[in-house]
């Protein structure tokens, strides 16, 4: 589905990064997105949207999920 939305829709090179920092870079390379950072064991909405990103972050904040337009 992501290949509707338009720029970039993945970003496997945030694995291990901060959550905070993949945030400001997921926004920064697609303006068109918020990236929202969910904590490990969290409940999200699945309805899928062009201008969402799921920033799923570990206990210590990093990055465990490659975050992906959902």
């Amino acid at each position: 589905m992501a290949s509707i939305c338009q720029g970039k829709s993945s970003w496997p090179e945030l694995l291990g990064v901060d959550g905070k920092c993949a945030v400001t870079t997921i926004e920064r390379e697609n303006p068109l997105v918020e990236a929202i950072i969910v904590p490990e064991g969290s409940s999200i909405i699945e309805n899928f949207r062009c201008d969402r990103v799921w920033v799923w972050v570990d206990k210590d904040g990093i990055v465990y999920i490659v975050p992906v337009i959902g």
